[in-house]
């Protein structure tokens, strides 16, 4: 699968962009946000990268980082949200206000993207809310999205569960460890410093 693609932005429209990597043009569909991101025509760019396949379509989506990737992947998982209406959220949300509204069960600030009822909100807001989990201490705590299952931060969670952990203190720990140490840190290395954030 394509995780990353790395060239010169080619082409944009409303809510796509042609990514030029050594000659080969990819079609990406992205947020706005991810567009205003990328840059000018014929700069380099890099953006993270989603491939959604159906028995009609087969695209591939961009993101400016990696986070905004992992929360169109939660998004998706929700029922009734599918790719365009993910991105539409992505557009009128950051991912840092997407996660305090999911955290605090703000459904009117979910119901903000364009597309999105109020019924659709709520169902996305419940179904996240327990990914969107936060430190003590309310709004000034440091909040992180769940691990993807399979990822070196997923399985740095469990390692620290196995050590006895509690799973909120062992995801939050890895976050803040993932945060100090950027996203494509190893495992070893999440586990390392993820043991003296829970410790600490």
């Amino acid at each position: 699968m394509i995780a990353k693609l790395k060239g010169l932005l080619d082409e944009t429209g409303t809510d796509w962009a042609v990514i030029d990597v050594q000659g080969v043009g990819y079609l990406v569909h992205c947020s706005a946000r991810t567009l205003s991101a990328l840059g000018e025509k014929g700069e380099a760019c890099t953006v993270y990268t989603d491939l959604q396949v159906s028995e009609n379509d087969m695209r591939l989506l961009g993101f400016a980082d990696a986070s905004e990737r992992d929360w169109f992947r939660l998004l998706t998982s929700v029922q009734g949200v599918g790719s365009k209406m993910a991105l539409s959220v992505l557009s009128a949300l950051g991912t840092g206000e997407l996660r305090e509204a999911c955290g605090r069960g703000d459904v009117a600030t979910v119901a903000r993207a364009q597309g999105v009822g109020p019924k659709l909100a709520g169902r996305i807001v419940n179904e996240l809310k327990d990914k969107a989990g936060a430190l003590p201490g309310g709004g000034g705590g440091v909040t992180t999205v769940a691990p993807l299952a399979g990822s070196s931060s997923a399985d740095a969670v469990s390692a620290l569960e196995n050590l006895g952990f509690k799973p909120g203190v062992a995801a939050q720990a890895v976050a803040r460890a993932q945060t100090e140490l950027g996203e494509d840190a190893r495992e070893s290395d999440l586990i390392r410093v993820a043991l003296k954030k829970a410790a600490g």
